[in-house]
């Protein structure tokens, strides 16, 4: 079982409980660390946080927190594609593959917020951002694979477009998907490496399994168990026992958070009475 910590959001207020987490994290022996991506929180999520456009850009987050660690594994849950310009998120992710030495996990996803479409992009139907996000990723996985792209299509027109240094990780960083909608499961089972479908969502798993099955790629796909926020104060018995759930179902991966008033104790006493067992 791989270990990701969780739950730490990317509010610019809690940047130094952000960076001291996953510092010690790394040093704890977790084997990854997500964080949301986020510009500006929409009311979408259906709870009101204070200052919900006051974000840290979290791939620059991760440059940043990549020199400061040395294993942990650094990715999203998920990264809206259609927000960014796709051939340039490309080189930003295939620089701190390199600067990590392979660390990169990117999550895919289609985007949500309104509100940070509207304010740094182009907010589209559930469709067309679907649509952007299947090119988008064909884009992203050619640039780093191939010598030289270009694409046309109704969202992207790219000529002559040549990335290098290409990322460590061969064929590419592993690919997280978080998406639940019926087209965006297909994208999983075409090309995920971590499929996470969190408890509110299990019946899922078979329909992602399923299609998996379908594209030829069973054994390639593994799923990620767990919660993305903490629920409570941390308990030792309760989280053994959502792990062993989390093995039982035939995950490979477990998403953990923890309190935030009890961030760092929690944590070490995670590492120290649950993650060896399943190590």
């Amino acid at each position: 079982m791989k270990f990701y910590l969780s739950g730490l959001g990317n509010m610019a207020y809690n940047m130094k409980t952000i960076t001291e987490a996953i510092i010690e994290a790394d040093k704890l022996g977790f084997d990854g660390a997500l964080m949301p991506d986020h510009y500006m929180w929409g009311d979408q999520i259906g709870h009101q946080m204070p200052k919900p456009y006051s974000t840290l850009e979290t791939w620059t987050t991760f440059s940043y927190l990549a020199g400061k660690t040395e294993h942990i594994s650094l990715g999203t849950l998920v990264t809206p594609l259609p927000f960014r310009h796709p051939a340039v998120l490309a080189k930003r992710l295939s620089t701190l593959d390199v600067l990590s030495n392979g660390r990169v996990v990117l999550g895919v996803g289609a985007g949500w917020s309104t509100v940070e479409f509207d304010g740094y992009s182009e907010w589209l139907g559930t469709k067309q951002r679907v649509d952007k996000t299947i090119e988008a990723l064909e884009i992203i996985r050619r640039l780093w694979t191939e010598d030289e792209v270009t694409y046309k299509s109704k969202y992207y027109d790219i000529k002559g477009a040549v990335l290098d240094p290409k990322p460590v990780q061969k064929p590419y960083p592993r690919l997280l998907f978080g998406s639940q909608g019926k087209r965006m499961l297909n994208l999983t089972g075409k090309y995920g490496d971590i499929c996470f479908i969190p408890p509110w969502a299990g019946e899922k798993y078979k329909e992602v399994k399923d299609t998996v099955e379908k594209a030829g790629r069973a054994g390639q796909v593994a799923f990620m168990a767990g919660m993305m926020g903490a629920r409570g104060p941390y308990d030792t018995k309760a989280a053994k026992d959502q792990v062993e759930m989390a093995v039982k179902s035939g995950a490979k991966y477990y998403n953990t958070a923890f309190p935030r008033d009890s961030l760092i104790e929690s944590m070490r006493k995670f590492a120290k009475d649950v993650m060896p067992s399943y190590k």
